[in-house]
């Protein structure tokens, strides 16, 4: 991290909560460069030959270990695509942390367009945090589009956790998986705009063998004149279980549409779908006040809370 400067060390901070150089395998970029690698016995990072990403590769049985690859970007009008796969053989457990943070202080839009595959072995356990964050004051957004694609083979898990909290200032969200049998599939997204800020999330979920299964959640907070879309679909062509929920607080002159859907396949496929949009209660507004707070800090208190 001595290549990078303070700004970035800060994005870095916030994406992937480093202070320090990690322990374990990392990928460290910065304004398009790579600033930093390490392998290790169990995984490899090598860059793909055309130069457009990295191919992530995790030896069957490796336990308790982790890969870090953020992205930070703080020159203004930069723009990139970036291909990642990652290849985790059999009966692995590992953590995958990645996220982007953008710094424009400029006139052009910055932004940072990440494709993730992951190909997930046999009884393989995945667990991936991906935080978003922007900052800056200049005229120029900050732009993010990732997309993510998740391939599980039999009896694999991964636990997904996406983040974007602050800073964004129009973002497409994709997730694409499909599952064979006995795979687990767990979503977690947390959402805030403000301002005018836009957020686009798709979810695409295949549930393709006996005994699997996705629970897909997002909370969500749409602030000023943001506009959100939770658009996510489960497939059930097999004995499986789906469940997916949009639960948002609008505020001010938000907006945010909710579009859960299911198709069912197979007659033993079992799933459901729950949407839940609305204003903050005056009853939790009036009984944090009545503990000294004014209605702003009380209004954060509760967001904080929701967004946990």
């Amino acid at each position: 991290m001595n290549q990078m400067d303070a700004v970035q060390q800060r994005l870095l901070q916030e994406v992937a909560d480093l202070h320090d150089i990690p322990e374990g395998a990392y990928n460290l970029r910065a304004n398009g460069v790579s600033v930093g690698r390490q392998t290790t016995a169990h995984i490899d990072i090598q860059s793909k030959a055309d130069g457009s990403g990295i191919d992530i590769r995790v030896k069957a049985g490796t336990k308790n270990e982790s890969v870090h690859i953020p992205v930070v970007l703080s020159e203004s009008g930069l723009k990139e695509t970036v291909y990642n796969d990652f290849y985790i053989e059999e009966d692995c457990d590992v953590l995958i942390v990645a996220g982007c943070g953008i710094h424009n202080c400029g006139e052009q839009d910055s932004q940072h367009d990440g494709v993730h595959r992951f190909f997930i072995g046999k009884n393989a356990k995945i667990r991936y945090v991906e935080k978003h964050y922007g900052s800056g004051e200049g005229e120029g957004q900050r732009i993010l589009n990732p997309v993510t694609e998740v391939y599980m083979e039999e009896n694999a898990t991964a636990e997904m956790e996406m983040v974007q909290i602050k800073g964004v200032d129009s973002t497409q969200r994709t997730t694409l998986a499909k599952l064979d049998a006995g795979a687990k599939l767990v979503v977690r997204e947390r959402l805030m705009t403000h301002n005018q800020q836009q957020a686009l999330s798709i979810y695409k979920v295949e549930l393709n063998g006996d005994g699997s299964s996705a629970d897909v959640v997002s909370r969500s907070v749409a602030r000023d004149q943001s506009y959100q879309k939770f658009d996510a679909c489960i497939l059930g062509n097999a004995a499986c279980s789906g469940h997916t929920e949009c639960d948002s607080i609008i505020m001010d002159q938000g907006r945010i549409l909710a579009v859960p859907s299911l198709e069912a396949n197979s007659v033993d496929a079992a799933l459901v779908h729950e949407a839940a949009i609305g204003k903050i209660a005056g009853e939790q507004l009036i009984k944090l006040m009545t503990l000294g707070l004014t209605e702003a800090e009380a209004e954060e208190q509760i967001i904080n809370g929701f967004l946990k």
